[in-house]
């Protein structure tokens, strides 16, 4: 699904995203207080999308259930970070939760078993931070 108001994403923010960082998720709540916990993100640059698996019970899910769409994604490592802001969606088919299941274990590890796993999509439009600057380690010792 691409994101057609998506910023543009270099190849610092995306590698920054594909190195093992954990990260922080925002939801509001109907208060519109923030809730704030950390989680695995996926993002994938071509179409614009940030993913959480998180179990379809979850704070975070019924917040977006409930319309509170708006979320941001924070990830940080030392000076470098990374916000990502969008809109969310829950997905609950079979096909979206195996897609980021499998994208959450090439970036982290195989999660545990969960039949009541759904999906955070998050649409990025708006990006914050240093991270196009960031270098993976690999690359700083090649120069």
């Amino acid at each position: 699904m691409s994101s057609p108001t998506a910023p543009p994403f270099g190849p610092g923010l995306v590698a920054f995203f594909t190195e093992r960082h954990l990260a922080t998720l925002t939801t509001l709540r109907a208060d519109g207080s923030p809730h704030v916990v950390p989680v695995g993100v996926t993002f994938d640059a071509a179409t614009g999308t940030a993913r959480v698996i998180t179990s379809g019970t979850s704070a975070k899910a019924r917040h977006v259930r409930a319309g509170q769409a708006r979320v941001a994604v924070c990830q940080v490592d030392g000076r470098v970070w990374t916000t990502l802001e969008g809109t969310a969606v829950v997905r609950e088919d079979a096909a979206s939760v195996a897609d980021a299941v499998a994208r959450y274990a090439v970036r982290y590890q195989q999660p545990r078993v969960n039949p009541a796993r759904v999906v955070l999509e998050i649409s990025v439009d708006r990006v914050l931070g240093n991270a196009e600057r960031w270098k993976a380690p690999e690359q700083q010792e090649a120069q």
